[in-house]
């Protein structure tokens, strides 16, 4: 089978397209025919190297993080799906997989496609709707009267962190250039910085909570903006020890990492009395079903930026690396 392999930490040279042995389930995994795949930051993220301290491949590895197909055949421990079932999941996170023809995946991974999207859509759900669901539920707390803060809304993460906030009951403030701001809107975003121009610190204050896509100095700012006694979260800063201890299950040498590599950015939360979080999301079919129905109820839509062909997925990293994507960046993978 066709697969996006990449060999060694670099660069787009160290991604190519092979022909791979098939891969066999074991006795809890779907072998799912893929027929769309997700393009996500992480993806390019863990062919940099980015990720090194956190994961520890075999190379040459299949990269690819979510997907929707149909089930091709089931392990003998498989009691929820059959073949034939059009499914979505975000794959292990030890394992990637979703760049190819073929991928295995755990049944405790998988949840059963929302009816009403096609694949290309499903395929854009998993990591960026389950990041957005346990940012914003389980670390901020969302819920009705509160207002948050929501950093870059327009991108993959964000088109579905605005529509969950509001599901929740919150008011939303985000940032979004002038070529996103009716994107936003439309999502429900009810207050929208524009921060070609703005300062968040110049024109916001008091947020209950605050939900960091971006990093670098807008996540130093949203400190700023939060109430004391309030969360930042972020998915674009440094992890910190509840990273470690929390999200991946390591012991405390990692924390321990983790905890001098987000001195500086802790020290700032502190200093506005609101606490710092980066959260490393986790795979869950539970919430994956619970995204599909909120999906097929008309409470969340999903934002497609483009589509490529599988045969282009080496210009669809180049374009979603310039970061000026609106919503989801999907593969095609069928043949053609």
């Amino acid at each position: 089978m066709r697969a996006l392999v990449v060999t060694r930490y670099g660069g787009p040279e160290a991604m190519e397209m092979r022909d791979v042995p098939a891969p066999q389930p074991g006795p809890r995994d779907l072998r799912i025919r893929v027929q769309a795949a997700g393009l996500n930051p992480v993806d390019y993220k863990f062919r940099q190297g980015v990720l090194r301290l956190i994961q520890r491949p075999t190379f040459p590895l299949i990269l690819g993080s979510e997907l929707a197909g149909v089930v091709e055949s089931v392990g003998s421990a498989v009691t929820r799906f059959r073949p034939g079932d059009r499914v979505f999941a975000r794959v292990a996170k030890t394992t990637y997989g979703a760049f190819a023809e073929l991928a295995c995946v755990d049944e405790a991974l998988v949840a059963k496609m929302p009816e009403t999207l096609d694949f290309h859509e499903a395929a854009g759900v998993p990591l960026a709707g389950l990041t957005a669901m346990q940012c914003l539920r389980d670390e901020l707390h969302v819920g009705p009267n509160m207002r948050v803060l929501i950093t870059g809304g327009a991108g993959g993460v964000g088109t579905f962190a605005i529509q969950i906030a509001k599901w929740l009951g919150a008011t939303v403030v985000t940032t979004a250039s002038p070529r996103g701001e009716a994107l936003v809107r439309s999502m429900g975003a009810d207050e929208v910085i524009d921060y070609t121009r703005q300062e968040l610190s110049d024109v916001l204050r008091d947020v209950d909570g605050a939900l960091d896509l971006i990093g670098g100095k807008t996540l130093e700012q949203c400190f700023s903006v939060v109430k004391r006694g309030g969360t930042v979260v972020s998915i674009a800063g440094m992890p910190e020890p509840q990273t470690a201890l929390k999200d991946l299950d390591a012991g405390p040498r990692l924390a321990a990492m983790f905890w001098l590599a987000s001195f500086k950015l802790r020290k700032q939360a502190r200093a506005h009395g609101v606490r710092y979080r980066y959260k490393f999301m986790h795979p869950s079919a539970p919430e994956l079903a619970e995204l599909a129905a909120l999906i097929d109820q008309g409470e969340l839509e999903v934002v497609i930026d483009r589509v490529f062909p599988f045969r282009e997925i080496a210009q669809a990293f180049a374009y979603l690396e310039k970061g000026r994507a609106k919503g989801k960046v999907v593969v095609d993978m069928r043949e053609e």
